[in-house]
């Protein structure tokens, strides 16, 4: 399940190169509020990521016969309604900050605005189809018999 990881890191630069590429192209200031809503964003989008994989993991489980892609597809609906809740009313909140903010807020607002928005994009399209593209090995693993052998580093020795 290495791939969920792969494709959640990859997500989450996909999400920080194009807010600062958004920077660059409009030749605003970066500063150090700039960065913390650069580390927001990071935040932000790993929750909704790991709630989709969440949701893909436990169907991939429930699922076994079901084809991946139609299986990734069945989870994001479920988190759907989820995602776009949460990222409405965080756009809500942050609009309202860019908009009567002020110029010190202004910068940092429109960094998470943008950052929200991408992340949602990425958490529901890039992140499961880097997996997707990456392969998922859906195979059981043996289970380990034996005192303490609940999961699969039970037994290495420290």
């Amino acid at each position: 399940m290495h791939q969920f990881a792969l494709g959640g890191v990859l997500a989450l630069l996909h999400d920080v190169f194009i807010t600062v590429g958004i920077f660059a192209l409009f030749q605003l200031k970066f500063d150090l509020t700039i960065v913390a809503a650069l580390l927001t964003i990071l935040g932000y989008s790993i929750n909704d990521t790991v709630v989709v994989f969440d949701r893909l993991r436990e169907n991939l489980i429930k699922y076994k016969t079901m084809p991946l892609r139609d299986v990734m597809n069945l989870s994001v609906n479920e988190t759907l309604s989820r995602t776009l809740m949460t990222s409405l009313t965080t756009l809500i909140a942050v609009g309202s900050m860019l908009v009567l903010g002020g110029d010190v807020i202004r910068g940092f607002a429109f960094a998470i605005f943008v950052g929200v928005i991408l992340g949602t994009y990425s958490s529901v399209y890039v992140a499961k189809n880097l997996v997707l593209f990456l392969g998922l090995d859906r195979s059981d693993k043996p289970k380990k018999t034996g005192k303490g052998a609940d999961h699969e580093f039970a037994n290495i020795e420290a």
